[in-house]
């Protein structure tokens, strides 16, 4: 096997779902982050829009690592839309055939974080425990906002919930004022896969892989392990893509400009593909 399995948020490259597949075998990608189609999250589609989907995704050899779902960007007593969000995303891990959910770790303020501490875990171990006995891992990407928005309590959720699995975001550590090729140590035992995004310190601007402060190719080289065939998801981020507004308030800051998504996506490949190749790692 491969030292890295290489995946996408193919949204980011088109809006619909022949656009994004078009762009993931372009770039000899086999594996996709599935979130939005046509600038509707998938946990909002109906079983019959998704199984259509997933017959296009068959057909041209893709395959579903993981549901980009937004479980888990609710605020903790938003009850009845943390329930909704949760029980679809476990629905539609079952018809796209992946054991694998990104989530995260609910908004909160961090003046509130110490209080809400531990209903959070709480109600974390009761998700992943309900998930495992479906045969589903619940993923948490760290991310402002959240709960687990610093590595210290994104370290703590990881050591404290059973069965939570961990997805580790570079851009959005160095968006909380972290820095990635420091705590990585520490999230490498407890990470199950890792999105490739970079970015910049002094002021979060979102950047290729390998051009920001996020040591991606430190974070490459301390989380190899060869032959292991570890999944890379790309989240580049490096264009206003269909269905942005969704998934966050504020604007992205560009350091580059490109001509549309298409040729952003396809930046941010072949920058991961060549930290790849210039670390000597395989890939497929």
């Amino acid at each position: 096997m491969t030292d890295f399995r290489l995946c996408a948020f193919a949204d980011e490259a088109a809006a619909s779902l022949d656009g994004q597949i078009e762009a993931l075998r372009r770039n000899g990608i086999k594996l996709i982050e599935i979130r939005n189609i046509d600038g509707r999250s998938v946990l909002d589609m109906s079983d019959e829009e998704l199984l259509a989907a997933k017959a296009k995704l068959d057909a041209a050899g893709i395959s579903v690592w993981s549901i980009g779902s937004s479980v888990g960007k609710t605020k903790l007593d938003d009850r009845a839309e943390h329930e909704r969000r949760f029980g679809r995303a476990l629905a539609v891990a079952g018809i796209f055939e992946t054991k694998n959910v990104r989530m995260f770790s609910f908004f909160v303020d961090d003046e509130e974080a110490e209080e809400q501490r531990d209903a959070i875990i709480s109600e974390l171990s009761r998700m992943t425990e309900f998930a495992a006995a479906q045969g589903v891992r619940l993923c948490h990407e760290n991310e402002k906002g959240i709960y687990g928005s610093t590595a210290a309590r994104t370290l703590e959720l990881l050591e404290k919930v059973p069965n939570l699995h961990g997805v580790f975001d570079p851009a959005n550590f160095i968006q909380c004022g972290e820095k990635p090729g420091e705590i990585f140590a520490d999230f490498a035992p407890r990470t199950d896969y890792m999105h490739i995004k970079d970015a910049l310190a002094v002021d979060g601007t979102v950047v290729p892989a390998g051009e920001g402060d996020g040591d991606i190719a430190k974070l490459l080289k301390a989380y190899c392990s060869k032959g292991s065939g570890r999944v890379l998801t790309l989240e580049p981020h490096l264009f206003e893509f269909v269905g942005l507004a969704g998934l966050q308030d504020e604007k992205l800051k560009h350091k580059k400009r490109y001509a549309d998504a298409g040729e952003a996506f396809d930046a941010a490949v072949n920058s991961l593909k060549k930290l790849l190749n210039d670390g000597g790692y395989s890939c497929e």
